[in-house]
């Protein structure tokens, strides 16, 4: 039986990583195996690939059969396309330069697209923290303008309870003020009175006083 290239499962429950390994394909999935030759790790954003160029490139040389989801993982790293260019070069389809300059050149624009594709998610990753964040702020705004709408109505009222009690004020004033001065001016009618009384009375006192002289006079 033929040498695969598989995973082989390893981490815990719902955090699973895998190793790429080549294995004995009568060996259980995640029992012994022959050579490890990279890691796979899924939990990432892109996933995390670590891979020996060389020993898996051997390996397929060698007749190695990779399973469904290694095959993608190889032909992601260019593993695939560099066997094959290899193949052409032993029927003699290219030179070994032409092949070198064709991996070279796939290699480039595959590097290309990776860190496309990663500056793509930290842009969507930026664009959606700031659409929280301007999310966050109007649900603040609206939290602020409804507590704002609740205490209005509480000044108001306090605002409309206070005016009353000024104008009451005033009005006092106002009735404190006409009392004092109706006081004043009756205090003058009354000093004024008393006053003419007081004259009277003196030229009374002054004409008696002249009478009696005369009087005595004549006696």
């Amino acid at each position: 039986m033929p040498v695969k290239i598989r995973l082989a499962r390893h981490g815990r429950k719902r955090r699973a990583f895998y190793y790429i390994v080549a294995a004995d394909s009568r060996a259980p999935r995640d029992g012994r195996y022959i050579e490890r030759i990279g890691s796979y790790n899924p939990n990432t954003d892109p996933a995390s690939i670590d891979l020996n160029f060389d020993k898996a490139l051997g390996w397929l040389q060698n007749g190695a059969v990779p399973t469904d989801t290694c095959r993608a993982i190889l032909s992601y790293k260019g593993v695939m396309y560099k066997n094959h260019l290899l193949k052409g070069v032993t029927k003699g389809a290219l030179t070994e330069e032409e092949a070198e300059s064709k991996f070279s050149s796939w290699l480039k624009d595959k590097e290309q697209k990776i860190q496309a594709k990663a500056d793509k998610l930290k842009a969507e990753t930026k664009a959606e923290r700031e659409t929280r964040l301007k999310i966050e702020e109007e649900i603040n705004k609206a939290r602020a303008e409804e507590i704002a709408a609740k205490r209005t109505p509480v000044t108001e009222e306090v605002e409309q309870a206070e005016e009353p009690d000024s104008e009451a004020a005033a009005e006092e004033t106002a009735v404190e003020k006409d009392v004092v001065e109706e006081v004043k001016a009756e205090t003058k009618e009354v000093e004024t009175k008393t006053e003419d009384v007081k004259a009277k009375t003196e030229t009374q006192e002054v004409t008696e006083t002249k009478e009696e002289t005369e009087e005595k006079k004549e006696d």
